[in-house]
């Protein structure tokens, strides 16, 4: 039954006051539950209390009997029974009272924490931490059983609270260390050696509370989380059918049984704790009871007899925590800023906000969802939450300014805040929404007993500074002893001329002498009390009011990290906008961004973020993400793009898109789409290699003259991936590469001749003397399918295209421009000896040999550095993509490494890497081939890798860097000679393939190189991974035979063979042969 990786909850329950709050809070339950952070199996309810003031324990009752009837229906019984909660997880939250700082209460105060891991971005409540810390810290491994926790406090656990399930039973509470003078304002554990609670007291004498001081010298806490083994829940519910206490449950008040005020903690568990007699328990009170005008001390003792019937024989313990930290959220202003002040941060924290003069914010403020335009200037221990301001507005210290936007900005203008709270409200009054403005002190207390302030002053000052006089507050017949802050009709909530808004409190602030006509206007308005505003709050226009700033903070930010090109992850927050219903913004601002982005890779990021916003509208329906993106309706918004007509590219795309958003299926193709005109921008990108191809002219050999190429295989070191664009000119890339001889051979080549007829005859084949297939092109439209990687003889076709040696697009039919430039046709072989997908490079090599051919057949020569660049072009010609490393490291010779800068256009430069005298006979003798018999099968690898580099998911910018990183490390461990380091960088540098494109390794290649393992120094599979060849860093030098021994002896390999592999020193070698007959 243990669940170390978190509780999969059967039931949570949220509680709440307020009939109007049910349906708000349920959906906001069932939000998380779309980000994931509930399971998606739990049954979700919110719960009204059955009275407003029943209490914690009467709350917790109706929960449970509410839990055990909806999982009895689930189970098709047709009454309540308890065997329902034999195998059930039930989580109960209770809301709790009002909170003076947050409309929503305690449980949806935001706090400054920005949870960087979440899949969807969204505003952390302290409701949001609590689910945390019970699922993943303090639920996991407990037996089935209910878990009940209040939300009105802020609670930290560490990961491995060490809390013991074994043989228990009964109940258990969690504390928390406090100090004694805490202590005294609080609830306090008092238990035995072995933890079973003796007695529990509630601002108990400093006496008392001594008793209860621990080892450490602090005291357990009553934090608000209980825990009810199946037994004690069953005993509690059964409760629920007998008088009293069934007036705390919503069937008891059907009934009409008289409600019933019940503690949790000073009723329900105090009657389980040992030290309590039953005398003391019937004849007590608890306090949440409070004063009332009826005396109910006997149908309280009636409830109490009742509970210790049912509850006196289960044990009681308590675990401690003393690691963890207890919060209560006060109605204490000073406290409550303290709260939301971070620890250890040295300037302002910005969470979920957008700031454009962030440098006005002093150290040890606080701004959480909120978009600030223009100079708003905000001081030490000052909170911003909900707020859309623009400046200049200047709050100083000790403020806390919540939902306010910017039709309320100008009545902050030329005034400076200290030590207040001011915030905007959403009320129904009467069926109408409205807004309206509450200014408190930040020194104000909120309890009725006491002198009492208001704005920080006396009432006498007040009045005498505002002309306001008692009797506007209070009625003449509510004593001057109850007269309190929640009680004074301070608050205008409708003026019958104009709306309100924050002027119609702040005058207060500077009040004329003659009261002026603002404060007539705040006579003239309809005014209520703190007290009298709580009912009429509307909690789902404040929720949605609070979701739409953030939202649209969010786009800002979203259109920010695009232009600034920032290495932000958008992802969770594209999975936010499709969760909660608004992907319609968010896709017009990627629209908006890609349509005036001055550098390709901007729009190619932000139409990728397009396709990211279609495939999470699929909800994972609809097909795999990859796949073609040739649709011909998708052809109009192409031909734009490709024309560079980026502005008509992106509109005519966006109706397109239009078009695809009925189903999951479309979606998906409609996201392919996407991925393909990003693609097209790529390629644009790419092309500006095209700056660094030149050729020199040569004399044309004679028809029939062969021109023969061999290129060596390559083996990537380090740093693959980093040459793939977009990452090459966006983040720059590094590879270490060697030129390698397989079993002794270099097995790329290609040869190219003119020939007299005015044609293009090619062939391709394993070998130079054996060709499988031929092609003869007498047409322009022959080379059609140039671009399509899988046409038969494509590489070939562009390769031709890529040369200058034939214009597709020219109106010259093929043979008039082959005979004009040429006098003839040619004719072209390529082979390869390595299989298809062997992750060594081929394609790449076999471009570069057939274009360095073809070249020189036509009369130009091509440097090394120039080919690099034009298998660049090549590629991208093909529509293929890949990189820059293969090319690199076959054409030129030895162990070198090449580089691109972050930027365009596209330059690579290479090093070549200078090695100890000896060295690479050395490494030679210790390094490895293993063909392990499976072609990579995933195509989709590139496609993969490209979607999360432009999503920008940490742990791939993360990787990529280090990819970078290591490579010059890896150059380091090259120059001085020095195998077992090489081995290591070896073996990091798989680690880091199979981050980058996870499912590049296949179960068997895995078995294999746990086999290998004890032999070598490192090992990794060539190229993107997922199959070709391994190679490998023996321990021993000539280690062929031995290792051909220990594969024979593993099982389920397949058809695996090894091969010798050295160094090649030369690289690509052209060479002019004598005439020949054409093939």
């Amino acid at each position: 039954m243990e669940q170390p990786n978190g509780v999969h909850w059967t039931v949570i329950i949220l509680t709440c006051q307020y009939k109007d709050s049910v349906q708000v809070f349920q959906r906001e339950l069932e939000v998380r539950q779309k980000r994931e952070q509930i399971p998606s199996g739990t049954l979700l309810l919110a719960v009204e209390d059955p009275k407003t003031r029943v209490g914690s324990g009467g709350a917790t009752l109706n929960a449970l009997l509410v839990a055990a009837e909806h999982l009895s229906a689930r189970a098709g019984f047709t009454v309540v029974m308890s065997d329902v909660l034999h195998s059930a997880w039930i989580l109960i939250l209770h809301m709790g009272r009002d909170f003076p700082f947050d409309d929503c209460g305690r449980a949806f105060t935001c706090l400054p924490v920005e949870n960087l891991q979440a899949p969807v971005e969204a505003l952390v409540c302290n409701l949001d931490c609590l689910l945390d810390i019970m699922t993943y810290r303090l639920g996991p491994g407990s037996p089935p059983g209910v878990w009940v926790c209040s939300t009105d406090m802020l609670l930290s656990v560490p990961p491995n609270p060490g809390i013991s399930w074994d043989d228990f039973r009964g109940a258990r509470v969690i504390a928390f260390p406090g100090s004694p003078v805490y202590a005294l304002n609080h609830g306090v554990y008092l238990t035995d050696s072995q933890g079973f609670v003796l007695d529990i007291y509630y601002q108990g004498s400093m006496e008392k509370i001594q008793q209860c001081v621990r080892p450490d010298g602090q005291v357990p806490l009553v934090s608000g989380v209980v825990f009810f083994s199946v037994e004690t829940a069953e005993h509690l519910l059964a409760t629920h059918v007998s008088p009293p206490l069934d007036a705390c449950t919503y069937m008891g008040l059907d009934s009409g049984a008289q409600p019933v005020q019940l503690s949790l903690f000073f009723d329900i568990l105090l009657s389980m704790a040992r030290n309590v007699s039953r005398e003391d328990f019937l004849t007590g009170r608890s306090p949440e009871m409070g004063q009332g005008d009826m005396d109910i001390t006997g149908y309280l003792k009636g409830a109490r007899a009742q509970l210790w019937r049912e509850l006196r024989n289960q044990p009681l313990t308590m675990v401690y925590i003393p690691d963890g930290t207890y919060s209560y959220m006060t109605a204490n202003a000073s406290e409550f800023l303290n709260s939301l002040m971070v620890p250890g941060v040295p300037g302002a924290q910005i969470i979920h906000s957008q700031v454009e003069e962030p440098q006005l914010l002093e150290a040890s403020c606080s701004v959480v969802s909120c978009l600030l335009e223009g100079p708003v200037h905000l001081g030490p221990r000052s909170v911003l939450q909900h707020c859309h301001l623009r400046g200049p507005i200047h709050i100083g210290a000790g403020c806390f300014v919540n939902g306010l936007d910017t039709a309320q900005s100008e009545a902050l203008h030329g005034l400076e805040l200290h030590d207040l709270v001011l915030q905007g409200h959403h009320v129904r009054l009467h069926g109408s929404l409205s807004r309206i403005f509450t200014l408190v002190g930040r020194l104000d207390s909120w309890d009725r007993q006491g002198a009492g302030t208001y704005l920080n002053m006396s009432w006498s000052e007040f009045f005498k500074k505002t002309g306001i006089r008692d009797w506007d507050l209070w009625d003449p017949d509510i004593p001057s002893s109850e007269r309190c802050l929640l009680n004074a009709r301070l608050f205008p909530v409708c003026h019958p001329l104009r709306a309100l808004g924050p002027g119609d409190m702040l005058w207060m602030l500077q009040p004329q002498e003659d009261g002026g006509e603002v404060q007539r206007a705040w006579r003239a308005s309809w005014r209520l009390s703190w007290e009298q505003l709580q009912p009429c709050l509307d909690r789902a226009a404040t929720l949605d009011s609070r979701r739409d700033l953030f939202f649209f903070q969010a786009l800002q930010k979203a259109r920010h990290v695009l232009e600034a090109r920032q290495d932000l992850c958008l992802r969770p927050l594209i999975q936010a906008a499709v969760h909660e219903g608004c992907p319609g913004p968010l896709l017009a601002i990627l629209d908006k961004v890609a349509a005036g982005a001055k550098d390709p890779g901007v729009a190619a990021r932000a139409l990728a973020c397009v396709a990211d916003v279609l495939g999470c509208m699929a909800e994972g329906r609809g097909g795999l993400r990859s796949g073609p993106a040739a649709n011909p309706e998708w052809m109009r918004p192409f031909s734009f793009l490709e024309c560079g007509d980026l502005v008509r590219g992106v509109e005519a795309l966006a109706q397109e898109r239009n078009k695809w958003l009925s189903r999951p299926a479309l979606l998906v193709r409609a996201a392919r789409h996407y991925e393909g005109a990003e693609q097209i921008l790529i390629r644009q990108a790419v092309m500006t290699a095209q700056h660094f191809v030149s050729t020199e002219t040569v004399e044309m050999p004679a028809i029939g003259q062969w021109v023969v190429t061999e290129c060596p295989a390559r083996v990537d070191f380090s740093g693959g991936w980093s040459d793939t664009p977009p990452i090459a000119y966006e983040l720059g890339g590094a590879v270490l590469g060697l030129a390698v001889r397989v079993d002794g051979r270099r097995p790329i080549g290609a040869r190219a001749r003119r020939i007299l007829e005015p044609e293009l005859r090619l062939a391709v084949g394993p070998r130079q003397d054996e060709m499988t297939m031929k092609i003869v092109c007498r047409s322009l439209d022959d080379l059609q399918d140039y671009c399509q990687p899988h046409a038969p003889g494509a590489l070939l076709k562009a390769a031709f295209i890529c040369a200058g040696i034939v214009n597709v697009g020219s109106e010259l039919p093929l043979h008039e421009q082959l005979l004009h430039s040429f006098e003839g046709g040619f004719e072209l072989h390529t082979w390869s000896e390595l299989p298809h997908g062997s992750g060594l490079g081929t394609s790449s090599i076999l471009a570069g040999a057939a274009l360095a051919a073809l070249q020189r057949a036509a009369g130009q020569a091509v440097g090394t550095t120039a080919l690099i660049h034009a298998v660049l072009h090549l590629e991208q010609v093909l529509t293929t993509g890949g990189g820059w490393q293969d090319q690199v490291s076959g054409l030129m010779p030895g162990i070198k490494v090449g580089r691109s800068q972050a930027q365009l256009p596209l330059k690579v430069e290479v090093e070549e890497i200078t090695v100890p005298e000896g060295f690479v006979q050395k490494l030679n003798e210790h390094l490895l081939l293993v063909y392990t018999g499976k072609t990579r099968l995933a195509r989709n690898l590139l496609q993969d890798v490209l979607r999360n580099w432009y999503a920008r998911l940490p742990a791939v910018v993360q990787n990529a860097r280090s990819l970078v990183q290591q490579t010059e490390e890896c150059a380091e461990a090259f120059r001085q000679g020095n195998l077992p380091l090489l081995g290591q960088y070896l073996t990091s540098y798989w680690e880091q393939k199979k981050l980058m494109a996870p499912g590049c390794e296949p179960l068997a290649v895995q078995r294999m190189m746990d086999v290998l393992a004890p032999h070598v120094y490192g090992q990794s599979l060539a190229g993107a991974g997922g199959g070709g060849f391994l190679y490998l860093l023996t321990k021993e030098p000539q280690q062929k035979e031995a290792l051909e021994a220990v594969l024979a002896k593993a099982e389920g390999l397949g058809n695996y063979s090894i091969h010798l592999v050295e160094v090649d020193m030369q690289g690509l070698s052209l060479q002019l042969m004598g005439r020949q007959s054409s093939t």
